[in-house]
């Protein structure tokens, strides 16, 4: 479909890559990566033919057309969002006033005329075309893409200068979906996106019918999107079957094969040129000499770049707080809408949280997810006191310290300050060697380390300001969006520092695999309620399609079986059966100690079981994804392990509980 034959591309000074070929073919579903500045969004443009090649050549196959999504830039205006999405159909709707046309014809013409006939078999065609290309259905296509991307009903008939940039790129990004390009061409599509709309877009590129090109910096998107890796390294392209977690194993695989190779090549390199010096000028091996010589020449170095360095961040651990460090009890947050930004008239209410309660405890990695404008936001600043309750009582608890990351934190730095001078200010006992690693963790290197403040963009200034909250965090961190322009490295190095931090984080974030690795707790906002799930994203997903109920409907038949009860027990016990009963109750009384030492024991199952019942289905979801024959086995293996173990802690539960049942 589209070929790349020796391609070459400089940015200034600077080579992209060079002599690289790739093949696209129609149904390929490709993820491109790379570190920053390695040419990644140059090469989409190449593709979409915004830029040109310097060198090589790029062949297109006839009746290809290819569709590109920029990671901003992007402004919609004059129409309302419905019919500006509409208008990718023009021809569609072209075809169909023509259709309309040809009918008052039909009423207006002789059967019995060739005109008649003529205007029939026209009709018959466009009407054939029109349904083949789904002219009937394109209205339901444009709600059905609108409402996958997050916009609601009433948003269709507002028009598109209302919305902010982000919004833009989704009505962008819908457009280009609507308009089914061969080629899907995506910078950063994720970038605007909050979780439901991201899980949206998932599965329609999973049933989109032509090939697809992305670059993104969320790890799970990639994983369940792509069937192949394309990477720029080395100035080369490299391909990966698989998706991202694949790539991972087999490039470092390949790069130890290319260091191998590189150090026999120049072990033979070596040979060779001792042998040459030795006997340059012994006429006896002269000839051997030249064939030396040329052997040398036509040797193709092996280039090996700089290391990929593993960078390993940790800030200082804060002072431990309280058990308790935030408390809500029935908050209520009210506030006057601010017109088409909010979908609703200047000065109408808008309830954000009515009756909400929970607690938050000391080491919670709590997640706060919903849909854009449910809350988000406003609960972080709530807790982080930027903002009153409109009723009900927010606490504080016994030494907890809040630190607030906005996602236009960038705001509150010093525009004048440079990068570097601005940070050691920050951190004055770190070198300046520490300074600038600490820089790269966040994407600043070389020469951008002495650029001020006010001259970065609202990316790099909120990743500074990231870096620089958390040189001396606080013990309970409130992050909304940290994640927002990082790259994998960036956002791996991030995770990386607040799993091994001591302290309590409620963060917003619409990276999913960063979610299901960092966070305890899930709170879900939406409709003025906040709801509390155990676990990581993963777990809330389960339990929100039912998977809770079950495992406790399953516990509770495993646990508390019904015992039928006979005709005769159910009858009065007459006064000899009352004096055994009594000796009876009197022999089964527990010594205290004893029974609470059951009663802690009984605890104690519960949670095992609870454990277990948890890996068990863990174990299950894994083998249904088929790695290989002997993983399989392996898991097998395991899976009857943790069932065993559970049928042993749910018997010895039973005999306790029914012990400590009997004694009372």
């Amino acid at each position: 479909m589209i070929q790349l034959s020796a391609a070459g591309k400089r940015f200034g000074h600077k080579l992209l890559f060079k002599n690289c070929d790739w093949l696209i073919t129609p149904r390929d579903r490709v993820g491109l990566v790379g570190a920053n500045g390695t040419g990644k969004t140059t090469l989409m443009k190449i593709l979409a033919g915004i830029e040109t090649l310097d060198g090589g050549a790029l062949t297109v196959a006839k009746g290809t057309t290819a569709g590109y999504l920029p990671q901003d830039g992007l402004s919609l205006s004059g129409r309302t969002v419905f019919a500006e999405c509409l208008s990718v159909f023009d021809h569609l709707r072209a075809m169909e006033q023509e259709l309309g046309t040809l009918l008052d014809q039909f009423a207006e013409l002789d059967p019995a005329s060739e005109e008649y006939n003529a205007v029939a078999d026209r009709y018959h065609s466009l009407e054939h075309e029109f349904r083949t290309r789904d002219g009937y259905s394109m209205e339901a296509e444009v709600g059905r893409v609108l409402m996958g991307l997050g916009f609601a009903k009433e948003d269709w008939k507002r028009q598109t200068q209302e919305f902010s940039g982000g919004w833009q790129m989704r009505l962008a990004l819908a457009k280009l979906l609507l308009e089914k390009p061969n080629l899907l061409l995506l910078d950063e599509p994720t970038n605007h996106l909050d979780l439901e709309a991201r899980n949206w877009l998932e599965e329609y590129l999973s049933d989109y019918p032509h090939a697809i090109v992305l670059i993104s910096h969320d790890r799970y998107f990639l994983d369940v999107t792509v069937d192949k890796i394309a990477e720029i390294w080395n100035k080369r392209f490299w391909f990966y079957p698989g998706n991202y977690e694949k790539f991972l194993t087999q490039k470092t695989r390949r790069n130890e094969q290319l260091q191998a190779a590189y150090h026999s090549q120049r072990d033979r390199i070596e040979q060779l040129e001792v042998f040459i010096n030795r006997f340059r000028y012994q006429a006896t091996k002269a000839k051997q000499v030249q064939s030396r010589i040329k052997e040398l020449e036509k040797i193709e170095r092996i280039e090996i770049p700089p290391e990929e360095k593993t960078i390993h961040f940790s800030f200082p651990q804060p002072k431990p707080s309280g058990r308790i460090v935030a408390e809500f009890s029935n908050v209520a947050k009210v506030y006057a809408a601010r017109g088409s930004q909010d979908g609703l008239p200047p000065g109408t209410q808008k309830e954000v949280f009515r009756n909400v309660s929970f607690l938050i405890e000391r080491g919670d990695r709590i997640a706060l997810v919903g849909v854009n404008g449910a809350g988000k936001s406003t609960l972080i600043k709530l807790l982080a006191g930027e903002e009153k309750t409109t009723q009900g009582e927010f606490k504080l608890g016994h030494n907890a310290q809040a630190d607030y990351f906005a996602q236009d934190q960038y705001k509150e730095l010093d525009q004048d300050a440079r990068i570097i001078d601005d940070l050691g200010q920050a951190s004055p006992r770190s070198t300046e060697t520490e300074l600038r690693s600490l820089l790269g963790c966040f994407l600043f290197s070389e020469e951008d380390v002495f650029k001020k403040i006010g001259v970065l963009s609202g990316g790099e200034r909120g990743r500074y300001a990231l870096l620089r909250l958390l040189l001396h965090p606080s013990n309970f961190l409130l992050l909304d969006e940290p994640t927002n322009h990082l790259d994998l490295l960036a956002k791996d190095v991030l995770l990386e520092a607040l799993s091994n931090y001591t302290g309590t984080v409620v963060f917003v974030s619409h990276d999913r695999y960063f979610i299901d690795k960092l966070a305890t707790r899930v709170f879900e906002i939406g409709e003025g309620k906040v709801e509390a799930y155990p676990g990581n994203y993963e777990d809330y997903i389960w339990r929100k399609q039912g998977g809770g109920a079950q495992q406790e409907a399953t516990i509770r038949e495993q646990l508390s079986p019904a015992k039928p009860v006979s005709a005769s027990a159910a009858q009065a016990p007459s006064n000899g059966d009352e004096k055994q009963a009594a000796v009876a109750r009197k022999t089964r009384r527990i010594n205290p100690l004893k029974r609470k030492q059951m009663e802690d024991r009984v605890r104690q199952l519960e949670a095992e079981i609870n454990r277990a019942e948890s890996a068990i289905a863990q174990c299950e979801r894994a083998m249904q994804e088929f790695v290989g024959v002997e993983e399989s086995l392996r898991q097998s293996q395991e899976l009857q392990q943790y069932k065993g173990a559970h049928a042993a802690l749910v018997k010895e539960w039973e005999g306790l509980a029914q012990s400590l049942e009997e004694a009372d």
